[in-house]
């Protein structure tokens, strides 16, 4: 949000009158170059992001010429001297001194005007109940936000906030636009004033309830917004930052929430309102069955283990060597494998898998000379993956299944 510039180079006719959608002005100068041209010129009526809300779009025209347009893809604004910055994709005939027709794209800004005053009304409403002071407001594509400089926000105070916002809305109320200094905008208990010096700031005054210092654009009227809806909070640095839609955008982000509701209800056979308990009845079921199967898996691992073990090649030292690829395992099988077979005695477990994720695992009992973390690093080198470990068990990756069987050969060829 920003206030009024002292000498704008460009006149800026949304100032006045957010709802104007056609006009005439002049071009100043054209900068083409790679991408398409930059216009100026001496007034406009498309909005340059800035102050938090995102630029116009729409269609240039010489004015009484033919009917071929050019399209205004974005707007900026050059701080320093005041110019808004026309971004077209092409010259098409724009010279400097030449008259043209501007056409706002008007959906959007019908729809930038009910997501920023609907701001203003949601702004003054934390602040009116809570205290909670807006230090930044940011407008995207899908939705926007608002950071509240607050250390929590509660669902209670969510709730509050946004019933107030929508019954302002609601009542209709004036939304008016004032021009004042500084020092008369203080007197009048504007919410914020601007840091920049500023001969006049352009005010918004929502009736009998925010007056704010703000270059947007803006309804009339608070009923042109339609409604808020705050869609989630979470904690920033030092602020909490507040999602929200308005107008249309929530009327299709109900929609589209409901349906998504829908869809998911009917996979669960459930109503909608049902749907966290049957979540968390999913959840606990997951939850349970996965400490089922870690249980079979580990009765599995230990009865292979002790084959294993039986069949193993014994060094002349006593340790046994178990070198062994699963097809269809994964690396929490093989791992846990190889836990059971090092600790079953005098021993060292080189492992690999394939199925979706294609691994290696190595062991060894702990006191044994070898040195898995440098025996798995050389393999891995090899096969151009990452992994590690330290002195007794290492895991790493493999491109496919055949390298990583392949890979468990080289490695016990290297043991001492």
């Amino acid at each position: 949000m920003y206030a009024l510039s002292a000498m704008p180079m460009t006149e800026r006719l949304y100032y006045t009158d957010s709802f104007l959608q056609t006009f005439e002005a002049r071009v100043l100068e054209v900068r083409s170059d790679v991408n398409g041209a930059t216009v100026i010129f001496d007034r406009s009526a498309f909005y340059p992001t800035s102050g938090g809300q995102i630029f116009d779009t729409g269609w240039l025209r010489l004015a009484g010429g033919p009917e071929s347009k050019v399209r205004v893809v974005s707007v900026e604004e050059d701080e320093k001297t005041g110019e808004v910055l026309h971004f077209v994709s092409d010259a098409n005939g724009l010279t400097s001194g030449t008259v043209i027709e501007g056409t706002i794209d008007a959906d959007r800004r019908r729809d930038h005007m009910q997501q920023h005053t609907g701001q203003h009304v949601l702004s003054a409403a934390f602040e009116q109940l809570y205290s909670f002071s807006t230090v930044s407001f940011h407008m995207g594509d899908a939705s926007c936000t608002i950071d509240l400089a607050a250390d929590a926000v509660t669902a209670a105070q969510i709730t509050a906030t946004e019933k107030l916002a929508n019954q302002i809305i609601f009542e209709d109320r004036l939304v008016a636009i004032r021009f004042a200094t500084p020092e008369e905008a203080r007197a009048m208990g504007v919410r914020k004033i601007p840091a920049a010096e500023r001969e006049k700031l352009r005010l918004i005054d929502i009736e009998n309830f925010d007056l704010n210092a703000c270059g947007g654009t803006h309804v009339n009227r608070t009923g042109q917004i339609g409604s808020v809806l705050i869609r989630k909070t979470e904690k920033v640095r030092q602020a909490v930052r507040v999602e929200f839609v308005g107008g249309m955008r929530a009327v299709a982000t109900a929609r589209h929430d409901f349906m998504t509701l829908t869809e998911a209800a009917a996979v669960f056979s459930t109503h909608i309102y049902d749907l966290p308990e049957q979540a968390r009845k999913v959840l606990d079921e997951g939850k349970a069955a996965q400490k089922v199967q870690s249980k079979l898996l580990g009765e599995v691992a230990e009865l292979q283990a002790a084959q294993f073990l039986q069949s193993a090649t014994v060094s002349d030292s006593g340790t046994k060597l178990v070198t062994q690829f699963f097809a269809a395992r994964d690396p929490a099988f093989i791992k846990m494998l190889a836990q059971k077979l090092t600790r079953a005695g005098q021993c060292v477990a080189l492992l690999s898998c394939g199925g979706l994720q294609p691994s290696l695992v190595f062991a060894q009992t702990p006191g044994l000379p070898n040195d898995m973390g440098a025996l798995m690093k050389q393999a891995l080198q090899k096969l151009g993956t990452r992994g590690g470990g330290n002195k007794d068990m290492a895991q790493g990756g493999a491109p496919d299944a055949e390298r990583a069987e392949h890979a468990v050969m080289e490695a016990a060829e290297g043991l001492k």
